[in-house]
């Protein structure tokens, strides 16, 4: 906020001298220079600004791969029970809010200008030998009972190679 305060200023500054050209109706050398010099001052700001967005959203990745890890630890250490068995049927409205919930918690891959988005962002497919780890949320397509398929939210728990799957 405190760079977003700082960087205001300026932004402000080249709105005003876009406004005094306006009424001037032409563009004077010195507006020409003094222009470059606010975007250039702004650009740098912004990438100020952005630097420290991207450490912010490393930070809270870390933070939730930590908590990711000590839900797995004690999951295996029996320490966390899931007692109750899975409900065989939800609502479509509870399904809804716990997707709406989980896609609120996924992690968010902002690139730098040029940059390629990494395997599994958007609609980039994985390669070939990847391998989903365990803990790792996927959208998996499973045979039902009576065999037509269907696409299940799940947590990767194993991989088994024999089977690819």
């Amino acid at each position: 906020q405190e760079e977003r305060s700082r960087s205001e200023h300026n932004l402000v500054n080249i709105q005003k001298t876009h406004e005094r050209m306006q009424t001037e109706n032409k563009i004077s050398p010195y507006y020409r220079t003094k222009l470059r010099g606010l975007y250039t001052t702004a650009k740098a700001d912004a990438e100020a600004e952005c630097n420290i967005l991207r450490k912010a959203l490393d930070k809270i990745a870390e933070i939730k791969s930590l908590l990711e890890e000590r839900r797995i630890a004690a999951k295996i250490a029996g320490i966390y029970s899931e007692a109750e068995p899975p409900r065989k049927t939800m609502r479509r409205g509870v399904l809804m809010t716990l997707l709406q919930q989980s896609a609120m918690t996924l992690p968010l891959w902002i690139g730098k200008p040029g940059e390629k988005p990494p395997p599994l962002c958007g609609a980039v497919p994985a390669a070939g030998d990847y391998v989903a780890r365990p803990g790792d949320k996927v959208a998996a397509r499973v045979k039902a009972l009576e065999g037509d398929e269907q696409w299940i939210l799940a947590e990767v728990v194993s991989y088994s190679h024999a089977a690819n799957k």
